[in-house]
């Protein structure tokens, strides 16, 4: 019998930072398969505003405190006064798409970018940025390059309608979402009691999975136009 946690997440989305220690504690156990959902996309991406900047500081500021996740001085005093940038999902959730085509490693590259956004105050919907990032972690740029090509445009947009399919068939409303998958049979999981005790959240998650599942290896609130407290 096969487990699969899925993972519903936006880079973008404040609270999937918080809860990227609970994605990584879930790695240990059981395979987890991220889908993005597109938060700001299109008509939904968000040029950098002094009401941006208030509308998000509270939030992340809750998103500390619960979590313990960091957010660095470069990305509260650098990226969210930089009136020249613009919040783009697309992007960002194509070189995920891209890292785990060339190498199993999207997961891997969320978290790294997660850390250039929040931390560091980098613009992640720039190209340049996510090769950087992405050769950060390994992997090879112009290989990578050439990925995010393939996973630009008419395959990150499918990747995201498949992903709010999924949301419609478990219920969920927005990211992060997280649903196990044991043989088939979905039950979506409330990772908000868990935000900040990663270790508890792994110890939950292997009491409900059969031991042949158990992998080897390795809300919160945005809904799915945005980010609430």
């Amino acid at each position: 019998m096969t487990a699969i946690l899925h993972y519903v997440y936006d880079p973008l989305c404040g609270w999937c930072y918080g809860a990227a220690p609970l994605v990584k504690a879930a790695r240990d156990v059981v395979d987890v398969k991220a889908h993005g959902g597109g938060m700001m996309t299109g008509a939904r991406r968000q040029a950098v505003t002094p009401q941006l900047r208030g509308f998000v500081m509270p939030h992340d500021a809750r998103i500390a405190q619960l979590s313990g996740q960091p957010f660095g001085d470069a990305y509260a005093n650098g990226l969210l006064r930089d009136t020249t940038a613009v919040f783009d999902s697309e992007p960002p959730t194509a070189a995920i798409l891209a890292a785990e085509a060339l190498a199993g490693r999207g997961l891997d590259l969320l978290a790294a970018l997660q850390v250039a956004h929040y931390v560091e105050g980098r613009r992640i919907a720039d190209r340049a940025v996510l090769i950087d990032v992405a050769g950060a972690i390994g992997l090879p740029p112009a290989p990578f390059a050439d990925a995010l090509d393939r996973q630009t445009g008419a395959a990150v947009q499918a990747h995201f309608e498949a992903t709010r399919s999924l949301m419609a068939q478990v219920g969920a409303q927005g990211f992060p979402s997280f649903v196990l998958d044991i043989g088939g049979v979905m039950t979506r999981v409330d990772a908000s009691r868990h935000l900040g005790r990663p270790q508890e959240f792994q110890d939950w998650l292997r009491e409900q999975t059969p031991p042949t599942a158990i992998s080897a290896g390795h809300r919160f609130a945005c809904d799915a136009d945005g980010c609430a407290l």
